[in-house]
């Protein structure tokens, strides 16, 4: 009888043991199983890190710095990192930052798609899409209202990669021809660099007494040969008209050099994010 029982009680005990083992072998199988998972979590984040680093890499030299963030992927790929243990928080870290990657490519095609195309039909927005590589858009419409001023044409500081033209002005006047509105393009698209590269514009133009209209004027007058802030145009063997434009005050060399200068610096220069 006690050899029955005996036998009993070494059952229940390799029972529970194998209870137990079989238990643990699941929980291992089990962390083993989240183990990897986090590791594919990890590696999808990185691999949309480095997406977003070689489509960013695609605006190297573009001379507008407020065209992308890198501060902003910076502190994406820094977020990944810092939840790297955190599986639910690591897939919205991978979220956001295919997120911007998308962003991103949108913008490189939208500037594709505009470069290769004129839906005005007018040399304003040829001129517009080969300065601007298709990232500057053109309206044709009441510039006066839209920068609230009279002008012929202007960037809003609310959407500075638009130059709005006046219509009115721009294609009603009987002295308005192309040469002119060449110099206005340069002269607008100089307040698209200014904007979109804030901190080494102040800095230039304080060769220009702090104003951004003399010196957008002195980009023109160093970047397109033969423009002039006067000008006699003729509309008859007989007729012409005397146009000033610009804001009658022609830089000198030292001040054309600062704009030279300004221009070489502006813009995106990618730099790797380490993770």
């Amino acid at each position: 009888m006690i050899a029955v029982v005996l036998l009993v009680i070494a059952l229940i005990a390799t029972g529970v043991f194998l209870y137990l083992a079989l238990q643990r072998l699941e929980e291992a199988r089990q962390e083993i199983e989240e183990q990897q998972e986090l590791i594919d979590k990890k590696e999808t984040f990185a691999s949309a890190a480095e997406d977003l680093q070689a489509t960013a890499a695609k605006f190297d030299g573009l001379p507008y710095a407020t065209l992308v963030t890198p501060d902003y992927y910076a502190s994406l790929i820094g977020r990944g990192w810092s939840h790297r243990w955190n599986g639910p928080a690591l897939d919205k870290d991978t979220e956001d930052v295919k997120a911007a990657t998308a962003e991103l490519e949108d913008t490189l095609a939208a500037a594709e798609a505009q470069a290769s195309s004129n839906a005005t039909g007018t040399i304003f927005e040829s001129l517009t899409d080969s300065l601007g590589s298709g990232f500057v858009a053109t309206s044709l419409d009441t510039a006066d209202a839209a920068c609230e001023q009279d002008v012929w044409g202007c960037v809003s500081g609310e959407d500075p990669f638009t130059i709005h033209y006046d219509n009115a002005e721009t294609a009603g006047q009987p002295y308005m021809n192309d040469f002119l509105r060449t110099g206005l393009a340069y002269h607008e698209y100089a307040h698209v660099l200014q904007m979109t590269n804030p901190e080494p514009t102040e800095t230039a133009a304080e060769a220009f007494g702090g104003d951004w209209e003399t010196m957008a004027d002195c980009y023109a007058l160093t970047y397109l040969p033969g423009w002039t802030l006067d000008h006699t145009i003729w509309v008859s063997d007989y007729e012409y008209w005397e146009v000033s434009v610009g804001y009658g005050y022609t830089c000198n060399a030292d001040q054309a050099q600062v704009v030279r200068d300004w221009v070489s610096q502006l813009g995106y220069h990618h730099e790797p994010i380490s993770q």
